[in-house]
């Protein structure tokens, strides 16, 4: 696939110590598939790995965390056909995603949906990873797969998750 109209960006996967992870419900879109991971653009010139801390600190709030792994390969999911949205309006056919898994060090109190004054999300949860692939809207569905199948390892025992 020719991912050269496909925008560049990042998703998070943040695992709490027990293995739930870190789902936001979405503040400008309608339920009931309107939960999902951190994830957005990254900016001229910025890594992916920095880029995957600054959109997880902005949309959560969340600075405390460890890297656990990555995705290697992007994984690219095309926007659905009448989709309306900056980023259609900018021509991109889709995003195309680099996923990172990081354990959260923190302590709840430490989340904040304001920290970067845009709301991305209006309400968040602690679920079990596979509570993320029927929560998401349909068209992020099939790479919610392949991010589930990738960090699954680091929602089992403690002792799993310390050797990616």
């Amino acid at each position: 696939m020719d991912l050269s109209r496909f925008r560049p960006n990042v998703g998070v996967v943040l695992i709490r110590e027990d293995g739930k992870v870190w789902l936001g419900r979405r503040a400008d879109s309608p339920g009931p598939h309107n939960w999902q991971f951190p994830q957005g653009g990254v900016d001229d010139g910025e890594g992916l790995y920095e880029a995957a801390l600054r959109e997880l600190r902005e949309e959560t709030g969340v600075t405390s965390v460890r890297l656990l792994g990555r995705t290697e390969e992007w994984i690219a999911y095309a926007f659905p056909p009448g989709h309306k949205s900056s980023k259609t309006a900018k021509g991109w056919k889709g995003q195309k995603q680099i996923w990172f898994a990081f354990a959260f060090q923190g302590e709840d109190r430490e989340i904040d949906l304001a920290a970067h004054g845009e709301v991305e999300f209006d309400s968040w949860r602690w679920a079990d990873l596979d509570a993320a692939l029927s929560d998401v809207v349909d068209f992020k569905r099939a790479t919610y797969g392949k991010v589930i199948s990738a960090f699954r390892r680091f929602t089992r025992s403690p002792a799993a998750r310390e050797h990616p």
